[in-house]
This record gives structure tokens, sequence and C-alpha cells, in this order.
């Protein structure tokens, strides 16, 4: 199973949480301690060896801020983000 490398543009997250509920493995949550600069808590991930690069929370992000790339296998699709 290829795994996952994600990708945020942490400055325009505005931390609406889809992405964590879209997340199959539930790696993905929104950082309390940190502020992007709109003042919003943005997304991270928790345990990035754990992602299945299956793209759920780039499909969920209204904002396409989320990119995710396939690695540890040979891919020759785009990223998962830019498949929209």
């Amino acid at each position: 199973m290829a795994k996952g490398n994600v990708i945020f543009d942490v400055d325009r997250c505005k931390g609406c949480g889809l992405c964590v509920v879209a997340c199959p493995k539930k790696i993905i949550a929104l950082d309390e301690t940190k502020s992007n600069i709109k003042g919003y808590n943005p997304a991270y991930i928790i345990k990035m060896h754990a992602c299945i690069a299956c793209g759920n929370c780039a499909i969920m992000c209204p904002d396409s801020v989320i990119k995710v790339e396939k690695i540890g296998e040979d891919v020759d699709e785009k990223s998962i983000d830019e498949r929209k």
C-alpha cells in the first residue's frame, strides 16, 4: 500500500476540520496551540508515517490547501489534489 506525504498551506487553512473527519486513519488534527495569519487553528498531521495517500483530506478541503503526494512506490499519476 502506498504511503503519503501531506502538505498543508497553513496560512490559507481556515481550520474547518473537514479533513480531520475525512481521514480514514485519523491522523489529522487541528493545532490548537498555533494560529495562522488569519487567526485560525490550522490542520496538521499527527503521524505522517501512517498516511495511506488516499487523498480524502485533499478532496474534502473546500479551500484546496492540502496536497497529498504518494511516496514509496513508482507512481506516474499527478498528486491527488490535482485530480479535482
